[in-house]
C-alpha cells in the first residue's frame, strides 16, 4: 500500500512531539555548550610547580653537577629556559614559601622566618626580629586567582605556612595532600612520616616522594580534560637523610671511585636522584595524556643547598662554586636551579642572566594565563613573560632580602641588594657592608666595600629605602649585650 508522508499526525502525536521538542533542543544546545567548554579549556594553559625543599643551585646536572644524576630535570631544561641568576626571596624556607604563594616580599608579609625558628644569638648586639607565623588568609594567593579562573588546582607535599587554619585548604587549593605545619618529616618511609604528615594509608616501607608523585598524577589524570594548577612541593631533600638503599649504594660505589669530588654524600644524592623521577614520571604523564604542549612546567628550591651540619647530619651538599649555603645570604644560600618550560613559547634549550626572584612567580603565571593583575593586591614582582618570550627586559632596578634573624646554619641578621652585576650585604648587628661585582666573582671571594666606598654607600641607601617602603621589622637591641674586653 502506497505510503502517505503527508497525513495529518493525530493530536496525541502532535502533543508529545511539541512537548519534547524543547527538550532536544535544549540538549543539542547543552552538547554545543560542552563541546564549546571542552575546546576552550584545551586554549587555556595548565601549570605544573615543582618546588623542591633545600636544594642547592648546583645540585642539577644542567646547573654544573657531576655527582648528582637529574636527566629528567636536564631534559626539562632541553625544552625551556634555564635562568641562571634565579633567587628565592629567603636563605630559609616559609619565607620563600609565601611569597611564591602571594607575589610579595617576606618583609613586607612580615613573614621573614621559617615557622617557627626563634634562635638567637649568642651575646649578639641585636635580637631577631619579630615574625609572623603564618601566612594570612587576606593574602589573594596565586591559587586562589587561578581557581577563579576555572582552574582546578592541587597541592601535594610540604605548605609550612602556619597550622591547620592556615593550610592549602584555606588558602585557594581544592585537594591538599600532606601541605601542614610541618617544616619536615619525621621520616620519609610510611608508617613513621604519618607522625607529623597527614597522609595516611600508605603501604610499609613506601617513600613520600614517591607517594606525593603518584598524588600528583591522579591529579593530573583526573583533570586532564580541564585548565589546572598543580603545586608539586617535594618535603625532599631536606633532612632527615632518608633514601632507598639500593640507591644509597650507587652513591657510595660512585663516590669511592671518585675521591676526589666536593658533592659526595650518597644519601642525599641519592634523594636528590628520587625528586628528579618524580620530575620524570610528571612530565611523562603529560606526554602520555597528550596535554604537554598546553601546560607549563617551572622547577624551583625554595633556599639554597644545606651546607653545614645540622642535628645528627652530616652537610648535605657543597655548593661551590658559590659561598655558603642555606640560612646565608651569600650566594650559596638564596641562588636556586630555576627552569621554565612553556612550549611554543620558550626557546627550547635557552638561558637567561636576567636576576629573577620567587616573587616573580605570581605575576608571571596571571601574565601567561591571560588574567588581569588585581590594583587591590599590591605585587613586589614583575611577569618574567618578556623574558619567557625574549621580546624585552623587566622594569626593575633592584632585588632585595631581608633576613632578620640567625639561622641554624649560623647566618646572621642582615638585608642584602641585587643591583645589575653588584650585591650589597649588610648585616644588621655590626653594620658591616660585604660588595660583590657577581659577574666576575660568584663565589663572592673579593669584598670591594672598602675599594669602592661610594658604590657600597649607594646601594647600602638603597636597601635602606626599600627596607622603610616595605615597613620591615627590624631586628631590637639587646639590652643583655656586653662588649668583649
Amino acid at each position: 500500500m502506497r505510503p502517505y508522508p503527508h497525513r495529518p499526525r493525530s493530536c496525541l502525536t502532535r502533543l508529545l512531539l511539541s512537548a519534547a521538542l524543547p527538550a532536544i533542543l535544549c540538549m543539542v544546545h547543552l552538547s554545543g555548550d560542552a563541546a564549546m567548554a571542552k575546546e576552550a579549556a584545551a586554549e587555556k594553559l595548565n601549570f605544573v610547580f615543582v618546588l623542591i625543599d633545600d636544594m642547592g643551585w648546583a645540585d642539577v646536572g644542567c646547573f654544573g653537577s657531576d655527582f648528582y644524576e637529574t636527566p629528567n630535570i636536564d631534559r626539562l631544561a632541553t625544552r625551556g629556559m634555564r635562568f641562571t641568576d634565579g633567587y628565592a626571596a629567603c636563605p630559609v624556607c616559609s619565607p620563600t614559601r609565601a611569597s611564591i604563594m602571594s607575589g610579595k616580599y617576606p618583609a613586607r608579609l612580615k613573614l621573614t622566618n621559617f615557622i617557627a625558628g626563634r634562635r638567637r644569638g649568642k651575646n649578639a648586639k641585636v635580637l631577631p626580629a619579630d615574625f609572623k607565623l603564618q601566612m594570612e588568609l587576606e593574602e589573594v594567593t596565586v591559587a586562589e586567582r587561578l581557581k577563579s579562573a576555572g582552574y582546578a588546582t592541587g597541592f601535594f607535599g610540604k605548605w609550612h605556612l602556619g597550622g591547620e587554619p592556615y593550610w592549602p585548604e584555606h588558602q585557594g587549593f581544592d585537594v591538599n595532600i600532606g601541605g601542614c605545619g610541618a617544616g619536615m618529616p619525621r621520616s620519609f618511609f610510611y608508617p613513621a612520616w604519618t607522625r607529623n604528615i597527614p597522609i595516611p594509608d600508605g603501604s610499609p616501607g613506601e617513600y613520600l616522594p614517591d607517594r606525593l608523585s603518584a598524588e600528583a598524577v591522579g591529579f593530573i589524570e583526573k583533570n586532564k580534560d580541564r585548565p589546572f594548577f598543580l603545586y608539586l612541593s617535594h618535603y625532599a631533600v631536606h633532612i632527615p637523610m632518608h633514601a632507598k638503599e639500593p640507591m644509597i649504594e650507587k652513591y657510595r660505589a660512585k663516590a669511592a671511585a671518585n675521591p676526589g669530588t666536593v658533592q659526595n654524600n650518597p644519601i642525599y644524592a641519592a634523594m636528590v636522584e628520587s625528586v628528579d623521577q618524580s620530575v620524570g614520571r610528571v612530565l611523562g604523564t603529560l606526554s602520555r595524556l597528550g596535554i604537554a604542549e598546553r601546560t607549563v612546567v617551572i622547577f624551583f628550591s625554595d633556599n639554597g643547598g644545606l651546607s653545614t651540619p645540622e642535628g645528627a647530619n652530616t652537610p648535605a651538599t657543597n655548593n661551590a662554586p658559590l659561598r655558603a649555603g642555606k640560612g646565608h645570604l651569600h650566594e650559596g644560600g638564596i641562588r636556586e636551579p630555576m627552569i621554565v618550560s612553556w612550549p611554543g613559547v620558550v626557546r627550547p634549550g635557552s638561558t637567561c642572566s636576567v636576576p629573577v626572584t620567587s616573587v616573580d612567580f605570581y605575576p608571571t603565571i596571571l601574565d601567561m594565563a591571560g588574567l588581569r593583575g588585581d590594583p587591590n593586591h599590591r605585587l613586589d614582582g614583575v611577569s618574567l613573560v618578556p623574558l619567557l618570550k625574549q621580546s624585552g627586559t623587566l622594569q626593575r632596578d633592584a632585588i632585595y632580602w631581608h633576613y632578620p634573624h640567625f639561622s641554624n646554619q649560623g647566618g646572621m641578621p642582615g638585608g642584602a641588594v641585587r643591583q645589575g652585576d653588584f650585591k650589597l650585604i649588610r648585616f644588621y648587628d655590626t653594620g658591616h657592608l660585604e660588595l660583590y661585582n657577581l659577574a666576575n666573582d660568584p663565589g663572592e671571594k673579593h669584598n670591594l666595600a672598602g675599594e669602592m666606598p661610594e658604590k657600597a654607600a649607594q646601594l647600602d641607601k638603597l636597601l635602606g629605602a626599600w627596607l622603610a617602603e616595605v615597613d620591615a621589622t627590624m631586628c631590637p637591641v639587646n639590652p643583655e649585650y656586653r662588649p668583649a674586653e
